[in-house]
């Protein structure tokens, strides 16, 4: 982090009578992922015969994880101009010895793989995966909030971020943060107006690799759903670190619009557009992102590229809400819409798959989504996630068909999700492929919150 220095938090405690912890909050949750596919994974579990096909729970083709996050805030000083408040989050993520028992896959990038004399991983040399544990600290952070003079506050240190191009993702056993500084300020009337610097990242970034012969995506091979590097380990976000600018409005209830500029340095630039209707249970929406990468070295030509994405809904209070999307990207350049800080592809899109990221925003792509949730009578949250994603004629990979039903509960403290995915990925078309046509994943989320 290159900004804040100790003197302006000194100046800013001045005409304090106490410096005292206050307003203490902790928090947490105990995570248990699993995932089985019948996709072969491992040699050892492929079906004769079939390419590609392996068993569903098989360990093989099945991978678990459990993870453990706490986190902190506290109220250090408060007077009439200022309150600084300070704020941590440890995350520990531990397989608790399944692999090579019970699954040979683990959900988390974040693990470290051993290795013997011989430079081979355990993996490798014994048939199975054998990780070991990590865990970091993801946040820490201090706020300084303007009592008095102003409607803003500071935001300065380790944290997560929610901006349509980079953004920390939930949805895994670990979730990527940022080094950052964030000004947000809302002394215009129903606007709030962010300004962002980001210095580093711990997500497995892919935008921006192979800059001057290096790469910063080190992924775990073994990951299902690899988000942070390994050990959690912080690096220059991009290239040269980045600043954003946003302004969301609300003046008009019913709608909520958004502008976003980015300057990832000696990178790129993009920017994000949404507007967001929704008025008595009628819903719609409209976004449009781009950007021109700077670095010859990622797009010679520096092409300029776009994307935008069109939703309608409507919502029957306690019964059912529907909603269905459509986008396009363009059929040059590499910014269409995907989060900047991983590599899995994942975006704000309202076409969004629900489980295989890294589709809707591929040059020359179009895509449809169709959303169906229901309450059901308070039995259980359910819902129906459609897919469709058609690849053109200049993009090499097979066109991608999802259909995800989920149902989740909550026991008080325990929340428990059941996801069956079908995605028909058409890569078997692609020339050289041994993927196959089809493919059923089955999926168990517990989460404990405390």
């Amino acid at each position: 982090m290159k900004f804040t220095k100790m003197s302006l938090v000194a100046a800013l405690l001045v005409g304090s009578s106490a410096f005292a912890i206050d307003n203490v909050k902790t928090s947490g949750n105990v995570q248990v992922m699993y995932n089985t596919t019948d996709a072969a994974g491992l040699t050892s579990n492929v079906i004769e015969g079939e390419t590609g096909k392996g068993s569903l729970f098989n360990k093989d083709s099945s991978a678990a994880d459990i993870g453990l996050n706490l986190n902190v805030s506290a109220d250090l000083a408060t007077n009439d101009l200022v309150t600084i408040s300070v704020g941590a989050g440890y995350t520990v993520l531990t397989t608790l010895g399944l692999e090579n028992n019970f699954v040979s896959n683990v959900w988390g990038g974040a693990h470290g793989v051993p290795t013997l004399g011989t430079g081979a991983n355990y993996g490798g040399a014994l048939g199975g995966a054998k990780v070991e544990n990590a865990s970091w600290m993801n946040e820490a952070y201090a706020v300084v909030s303007l009592n008095q003079a102003s409607k803003s506050l500071l935001k300065v240190g380790r944290q997560e971020l929610d901006t349509p191009l980079a953004f920390t993702e939930t949805w895994s056993i670990e979730k990527n943060t940022f080094e950052a500084a964030v000004l947000v300020n809302n002394d215009i009337p129903d606007t709030t107006v962010v300004l962002a610097y980001v210095g580093n990242g711990n997500g497995n970034e892919a935008f921006g690799q192979n800059l001057n012969g290096a790469t910063s995506v080190t992924t775990l091979g073994l990951a299902n759903g690899a988000v942070v590097n390994p050990e959690g380990d912080f690096a220059t976000f991009g290239k040269n670190g980045a600043y954003a600018l946003g302004a969301v409005n609300n003046s008009w209830k019913p709608l909520v619009a958004q502008a976003w500029y980015y300057n990832l340095n000696s990178l790129a630039t993009a920017y994000w557009v949404q507007a967001d209707l929704n008025m008595e249970g009628i819903t719609a929406g409209f976004q449009y992102t781009g950007g021109t990468v700077i670095d010859t070295n990622i797009d010679p030509v520096g092409d300029t590229s776009g994307t935008f994405a069109l939703m309608a809904g409507y919502e029957m209070k306690d019964v059912v809400t529907a909603k269905l999307a459509y986008s396009q990207t363009s059929d040059k350049g590499i910014v269409h819409g995907a989060n900047t800080a991983t590599s899995t592809g994942a975006s704000k899109l309202y076409t969004e798959a629900w489980w295989n990221y890294g589709q809707v925003t591929q040059v020359d792509t179009s895509a449809i989504n169709l959303t169906l949730e229901s309450p059901a009578n308070g039995i259980a949250d359910l819902g129906l996630y459609a897919t469709l994603v058609d690849h053109g004629d200049t993009n090499v990979n097979g066109d991608l068909m999802e259909v995800t039903v989920t149902a989740s509960k909550s026991f008080g403290p325990l929340d428990t999700t059941l996801a069956l995915i079908y995605a028909d990925t058409d890569a078997s078309d692609v020339a050289g492929s041994t993927d196959p046509d089809a493919i059923t994943t089955v999926q168990v989320y517990l989460t404990l919150n405390f």
